[in-house]
């Protein structure tokens, strides 16, 4: 089973994926993930995109494409995955009908204000990678990880002025994609944090369950 998950930055797609792919039994393949995986461990391909991500600016495809690529040839794709940030674009929308049947396309929607509340609230984790929010689920002691200790971070496409750019780049390039997939688009509100994420997830569920 293959599903895509869509949404602008912030819409909940990572914590939606977290309960799906357990009840499933299917990775979450995120291609920001695999890029900021890149990113730390220093990689080439980490060190060009690096450049690209802190700018808030969309990572080329051919750099996109080769951690993709690594990634879904592991033996835990083999019975399907959840893909999230790929498609990009209309021309890798089609690349992917060519070569996977996808079963569904999921796009989380939610209002532009609560982007910018959710993400520029954000605080992570550079050890263990664990997600807080000052406002909705802030850590126990203020910048300090409850789990291991170590001083949170924003990241530098966190910030206001960089999470305007990546809206803005969403809305330009990586719509038209939801166009071009048309009614095999349904579309699923995340807005009011987490609980919604929480809801989402379990309309997900239903629906690929025939429930719904």
């Amino acid at each position: 089973m293959i599903i895509v998950f869509f949404g602008p930055p912030g819409s909940g797609k990572g914590t939606i994926a977290s309960i799906v792919k357990k009840e499933l039994g299917i990775p979450h393949i995120s291609t920001g993930d695999l890029l900021r995986e890149e990113v730390k461990n220093k990689t080439d391909l980490g060190i060009k995109a690096k450049s690209y991500m802190d700018r808030g600016e969309l990572v080329p495809d051919d750099l996109v494409l080769e951690v993709l690529k690594r990634r879904i040839e592991k033996p835990d794709c083999k019975n399907g995955f959840i893909l999230d940030g790929y498609p990009r674009n209309v021309e890798q929308a089609k690349t992917l009908d060519r070569t996977f049947k996808i079963d569904y396309i999921f796009n989380f929607v939610l209002s532009e204000d609560e982007i910018i509340r959710r993400l520029s609230n954000r605080r992570i984790c550079p050890k263990c990678g664990a997600i807080y929010n000052l406002i909705s689920m802030p850590p126990k002691t203020p910048g300090i990880c409850d789990q291991c200790g170590t001083a949170l971070i924003q990241r530098e496409d966190d910030k206001p002025e960089a999470i305007r750019e990546r809206l803005k780049i969403y809305k330009e390039q990586t719509e038209p994609v939801l166009e071009y997939y048309g009614d095999r688009v349904i579309n699923i509100s995340t807005e009011n944090g987490f609980t919604a994420s929480k809801r989402a997830s379990k309309q997900i569920l239903k629906i690929i369950r025939g429930e719904i």
